[in-house]
C-alpha cells in the first residue's frame, strides 16, 4: 500500500524500498534516545524527558536545527528499529527515570510507532507518550494514534502559505496543521498535570518566532485564541538562530531581536493567551541542540 501518512500522500511503497519526500525507509531509524532536559518545564521536569529522535522528516525546513538527521542529504544516522525494539527503548527510558516518552518527528513512522506503543502499554509502561510533531499531519494518522498518545506537542509554524513554501516546501501548511491541531485538541483536551507540575495529558502548541516575520506570528496566535479551548497552553519560542540553509535567505539570516520577540509576547498577552511558556533570547544557541554526530549517541538508550 502506498504511503499516505502525511499530507504529501506520496503513495510510494516504503515497505518495498520505495522512497517519497521524506526519503525514509519503512522502519524508523532512531538517531538518539536519551533523557532530554530542554523541553518545556512540564515535559522535561527534574528528571528529563525520554526523547526518541527519529531520522528524516516530512518537511524541508531551511532553518532546521536537527538538520544532521532530518534533511535530504543527511547521513543515515542511527539504527533501524522494529516495534519490539522501539518498545524496549521506551522501557529503558522509563527505567532511567524519564517523565515521559517524547517521540520527536514521529509522523513518517507513525504506523510502526503505534505498534510499539501498543506493545508497551500491554506490558505495563506507566509514563505518558508525547507526540512531538511539526504539525504537518494527516487526519488518518492522527485518528489511529487516538488513545495511544497522551500529550500532543505540535508546531504551528506559519500562518502564511507563502512562508511555508519558501522555508519548508510545505503546500497548504496552515490548513493541514490547524486541522490537525483541532483533532489533537479533541483527543486530549487542555493540559492535566500531576502534583509535581508534570503534564500527564493534553495539548501544548509551539510557535517559533522567525526574524522579520512577527506579523505572521501574531496571526498564528490569533488563530489559536479564536479556535482552541480556553486553557490551551502555548509555547512561544525565541530559540531561532540561522543554521542549515537559512543563511541563503537574507531576511532570516540573523537571530531575533529583543524588540521583535517582545512584540509577539505582548500580542499574546493582549489577546488573552496567558497559559504557557515564553523563552529567554539566550535559548537561541546550538548548545541546546543534541549532538547527533557524536560517536556514542546516548545509549540508544
Amino acid at each position: 500500500m502506498g504511503c499516505v501518512l502525511c499530507p504529501r500522500r506520496c503513495n510510494v511503497d516504503r515497505q518495498a524500498g520505495e522512497k517519497g519526500f521524506c526519503q525514509a525507509g519503512w522502519l524508523p531509524r532512531v538517531a538518539l534516545a536519551d533523557l532530554h532536559f530542554w523541553e518545556e518545564p512540564c515535559i522535561s521536569g527534574t528528571r528529563g524527558s525520554g526523547a526518541v529522535f527519529f531520522s528524516r522528516c516530512n518537511l524541508a525546513c531551511v532553518f532546521c536545527q536537527n538538520h544532521d538527521i532530518s534533511q535530504p542529504g543527511a547521513g543515515e544516522i542511527g539504527e533501524e528499529m522494529d516495534p519490539r525494539g522501539l518498545k524496549d527503548i521506551f522501557f529503558a527510558l522509563e527505567a532511567k527515570g524519564a517523565h515521559n516518552i517524547n517521540l520527536v518527528s514521529p509522523t513518517h513512522h507513525s504506523k510502526v510507532i503505534a505498534e510499539a506503543i501498543e506493545l508497551a502499554k500491554k506490558e505495563g509502561i506507566r509514563i505518558p507518550f508525547v507526540y512531538n510533531s511539526n504539525g504537518y499531519e494527516s487526519m488518518e494518522t492522527l485518528r489511529f494514534m487516538e488513545g495511544l498518545i497522551d500529550v500532543y506537542l505540535p508546531d504551528l509554524k506559519y500562518h502564511s502559505d507563502d512562508l511555508a513554501m519558501r522555508y519548508s516546501s510545505a503546500p497548504s501548511y496552515f490548513r493541514y496543521a490547524t486541522s490537525a491541531i483541532l483533532e489533537m485538541a479533541r483527543q486530549v483536551g487542555t493540559p492535566v498535570f500531576d502534583s509535581q507540575g508534570i503534564i500527564r495529558k493534553g495539548l501544548i502548541v509551539r510557535h517559533l518566532v522567525l526574524p522579520g516575520h512577527i506579523e505572521d506570528s501574531k496571526a498564528v496566535l490569533r488563530w489559536i485564541k479564536g479556535n482552541l479551548p480556553a486553557g490551551t497552553f502555548v509555547s512561544v519560542m525565541s530559540q531561532y538562530y540561522p543554521v542549515h540553509r537559512a543563511l541563503r535567505f537574507p531576511e532570516i539570516s540573523r537571530k531575533l531581536t529583543r524588540r521583535e520577540y517582545d512584540e509577539v509576547v505582548e500580542e499574546c498577552l493582549k489577546i488573552g493567551l496567558e497559559d504557557g511558556y515564553f523563552q529567554e533570547l539566550s535559548s537561541a544557541s546550538p548548545e541546546y541542540t543534541p549532538d547527533f554526530l557524536r560517536k556514542d549517541p546516548g545509549s540508544r538508550t
